[in-house]
């Protein structure tokens, strides 16, 4: 997979989640655009780095070229040099187990900046044969309540623009809030120049995970394959797996809700990973899970609080800087006094280490040197040879890490292994040395780094789940495969549920 963004930022690392959405991270440490998460999710292969280009990345390379003289003194210019800067960027995923590489060009038909991307790509044809390459053109059908009509012209506009730029495209896929007849399939045909198969409608689903078997059962699969050559016969397609856990989700008459307390909840997309972890984790319990967003700001120093102990979970995810850490620390401490179920993700975690150090160790300015750099009692730092870094970028944990998990403890007892690799974001981290007086009050280390000097993972012991990791969880989860964080954190919500429901 590969997804070719317009935007002029070199990755999405130091984008605000605010505006832009969520930051994924790939195995290899690659910050990337949300994107690749949807991949990952559905394809259920591990991405890298190389699998995310943006503009930004894109002239940086040319230029560092040209500066370097590669170019031999010729003038540097959008064609050749940055369309083949594009192109080999697509044609490196090309290793030698790829069947296929499916290219995603963000923005849309029109927009002035995707036109090298649009160019690259009709160049990618000839480069490599008419038919090795498959042209999937996206567009909307709306439909006009008014007069009961779905529109076809703004798809037979944008495949003029697109003709217009010498792209042609072999498939049509429509997305409409309403089905797309035989009689309009063939009417974009005529005016498209596609066969009335290549039309595919993509109407709006319950579920994004309902799409690939609504896709499949309009043939798009076949329609590719046949572009592209491949015996179609010999390819079987097995989607029961899939079809088992769209099943679940849609046969579940219980509901939990799962309260997610951060600083970007204005924008959903900032946690979407994690929105999603919760949702599968769903799928395998068989049930619903309502999501629910909760400003962190809004927890502390404000007159109407929000009740949280009407939630049967609370996730606190990751983030950066110090707006809403109190409120994430009042968070903390009513789910454990609450017995409510908790999962602390990377910031999450030293949320839930620096409200149990006030508490309970009685460390009253307990806190991060990352929100109050004076504090006497750094519960959160940088690692030691950290402390004389000046570029902190430079500083940051990114990409997969072991972690060698405690025997008899509860991530222990989820994941089933001795030591597992989750993905790491973060520049701060919980020492080891604060381990014996954590542990003596009853916050258990579960899981540290194999040198044994980073807190991987926590755990508090008499509480139905209360858990944290450094890590991020969620960008590995997968629909048929929920992780098991957010299958304890779901389970034990199921239990609160019932348990309240049976005390009414």
């Amino acid at each position: 997979m590969c997804k070719l963004d317009p935007y002029l930022n070199v990755d999405p690392g130091t984008m605000n989640p605010g505006e832009h959405g969520e930051v994924f991270v790939t195995d290899d440490g690659g910050e990337t655009d949300l994107d690749l998460g949807h991949y990952e999710r559905f394809i259920d292969e591990p991405l890298t780095q190389r699998s995310n280009t943006t503009t930004g990345a894109i002239y940086s390379s040319v230029i560092e070229k040209e500066r370097r003289g590669d170019y031999l003194g010729k003038t540097v210019q959008v064609i050749p040099h940055i369309t083949n800067e594009i192109k080999a960027h697509v044609a490196r995923l090309a290793t030698d187990d790829t069947d296929i590489v499916i290219v995603e060009v963000g923005g849309t038909v029109g927009d002035m900046e995707i036109v090298p991307f649009i160019e690259a790509i009709r160049q990618f044809r000839r480069d490599v044969g008419r038919e090795n390459v498959c042209y999937i053109h996206l567009t909307l059908v709306p439909y006009l309540a008014a007069n009961g009509e779905q529109k076809t012209k703004p798809t037979q506009h944008s495949v003029t623009m697109l003709r217009s730029s010498g792209i042609q495209p072999n498939v049509i896929v429509c997305r409409s809030d309403q089905p797309i007849s035989d009689s309009l399939k063939s009417k974009i045909s005529l005016f498209c120049d596609v066969t009335p198969e290549a039309v595919v409608s993509a109407i709006d689903a319950p579920s994004i995970y309902d799409i690939p078997l609504a896709l499949y059962h309009e043939g798009l699969d076949r329609i590719v394959l046949d572009v592209l050559g491949f015996d179609i016969d010999a390819l079987p397609i097995d989607l029961s797996e899939w079809e088992t856990a769209v099943r679940r989700y849609h046969e579940a008459t219980t509901t939990v809700r799962i309260a997610i307390v951060g600083k970007y909840v204005s924008m959903a997309d900032a946690y979407l990973s994690v929105e999603e972890s919760v949702r599968h984790a769903g799928f395998g319990a068989g049930v619903r899970t309502s999501i629910e967003w909760v400003e962190a700001e809004d927890l502390h120093g404000n007159s109407t609080i929000p009740d949280l102990s009407q939630y049967d979970g609370i996730i606190v995810p990751g983030g950066f800087g110090e707006r809403g850490i109190e409120g994430m620390v009042e968070t903390a401490r009513i789910a454990r006094e609450g017995l409510i179920p908790y999962l602390g993700i990377c910031l999450g975690m030293q949320i839930q280490v620096i409200e149990f150090a006030r508490h309970i160790l009685g460390l009253a300015d307990a806190n991060s040197t990352e929100f109050s750099p004076t504090t006497e009692h750094a519960v959160i730092d940088l690692m030691a040879d950290q402390h004389e870094v000046t570029n902190k970028g430079g500083t940051m944990r990114l990409g997969s890490y072991p972690a060698h998990l405690r025997s008899g403890s509860i991530v222990r007892g989820l994941y089933g292994d001795d030591v597992v690799h989750e993905r790491h974001r973060h520049r701060f981290e919980m020492h080891a040395r604060w381990a014996e007086s954590f542990e003596s009050a009853g916050l258990k280390i579960a899981g540290l780094s194999p040198d044994g000097q980073l807190v991987e993972f926590v755990e508090l012991d008499g509480h139905p789940y209360m858990v944290g990791t450094q890590a991020h969880p969620e960008f590995k989860s997968r629909p048929n495969r929920p992780h098991p964080l957010f299958v304890g954190l779901v389970d034990a919500a199921i239990k609160r549920a019932a348990e309240r429901d049976a005390s009414k």
